[in-house]
């Protein structure tokens, strides 16, 4: 838990205080910033420090209501806004504090700038899919495992790591089987990244979920996943927030795909012609490869069976249990191909 989810509450002052209330909470709660609410708790603005300086050279004093002082314009967030555009916001703004709020206007969190720009530690799980063979790269993958493959100078399962330590993770569980050896070899417990490693060793292939079946420990709390064959500058932790914000057993993350007809579409009837469309765009939704999951979604999975996760999704579908899409835009490659490693050793940065 952040200090601003620890002690946004003690920072709600109600709409007929005074400016000495107001200065009280400000020394006493030390985050710059006061939440003012009306009597239904709906947000009504807020006061900082400068607010209070200006009210009192226009000649209020202690006793003065705080309601010709309140800044009742401020920049707020909904809940489901990510870290990374909380950031760009208060860059933007020059402001170091967002309130949140929900859609009924009632203060449910606070963003600060020092706990935006450092990521807060998690002890979610993150596991890596990377037991694959890679048979569409060979010969590259004929003595290499497809996620050790070098990118920028390092192996592509390094930058997944690099990443989502980047947002906080520090505990990684890796499913290897085709040339295992050489993942353990090079990243061992993963001291040298500090970062705690453990792995599944899959004796035969199980799919891109059927390894989650030899967690030995299931997880505490909701975990993500993701193929290491996936190079991609998406938030890890947004995707895990989203997930629990909408109460989810799975999350699949989702990526726009676009593919233009060649061709000109002549729109029929039966034998008649009722319209054309030149070369229409067709969009859909792909599965990008990274998931958010409950530790319930691992009772689907049998130990030592094959799974991939569209199966996985579907048995827990049957189970009435909620799964979502989680849309992405970020930059995102799934390097299954020559032609797609050739992309990514040229724009990947």
């Amino acid at each position: 838990m952040t200090i601003s989810e620890k002690i946004w509450h003690q920072a709600i002052l109600l709409h007929n205080s005074s400016i000495h209330d107001a200065i009280k909470n400000l020394d006493k709660v030390a985050i710059k910033i006061v939440l003012v609410v009306n009597d239904e708790g709906k947000l009504e603005g807020t006061i900082s420090d400068g607010d209070i300086r200006r009210g009192l050279l226009r000649g209020l004093d202690l006793n003065s209501p705080i309601e010709s002082i309140v800044y009742r314009n401020p920049m707020v967030v909904s809940p489901n806004i990510g870290r990374e555009t909380v950031h760009q916001l208060m860059v933007v703004n020059k402001i170091q504090q967002v309130p949140v709020i929900d859609e009924r206007n009632n203060v449910v969190g606070l963003h600060l700038w020092d706990e935006i720009i450092i990521p807060p530690l998690r002890n979610n799980v993150m596991v890596i899919m990377a037991g694959g063979k890679g048979t569409r790269l060979r010969p590259q993958t004929e003595h290499c495992p497809k996620p050790m493959l070098p990118v920028s100078g390092k192996p592509m399962l390094e930058h997944i790591i690099d990443r989502a330590k980047s947002e906080g993770f520090s505990q990684f569980v890796l499913a290897i089987h085709y040339l295992g050896h050489i993942v353990e070899d090079y990243f061992g417990n993963g001291d040298r990244l500090q970062v705690k490693i453990d792995y599944l060793r899959e004796q035969t292939p199980l799919g891109t979920a059927g390894a989650l079946g030899l967690l030995n420990t299931r997880p505490e709390a909701p975990f993500v996943v993701t193929n290491g064959d996936v190079l991609t500058d998406i938030h890890y932790g947004e995707l895990l927030d989203f997930h629990i914000l909408h109460n989810a057993a799975a999350t699949m993350a989702v990526r726009v795909h676009e593919w233009q007809h060649p061709y000109g579409v002549v729109q029929t009837k039966g034998v008649d012609i009722i319209g054309f469309e030149e070369k229409p765009i067709h969009r859909s939704h792909i599965n990008a490869g990274v998931y958010a999951l409950n530790p319930e979604a691992l009772s689907v999975l049998e130990k030592d069976s094959r799974c991939d996760m569209p199966i996985l999704f579907e048995r827990l579908q049957a189970k009435s249990k909620r799964t979502i899409a989680y849309p992405i835009h970020e930059p995102w490659l799934d390097v299954g191909r020559a032609d797609d490693l050739i992309t990514a050793r040229s724009n990947f940065r």
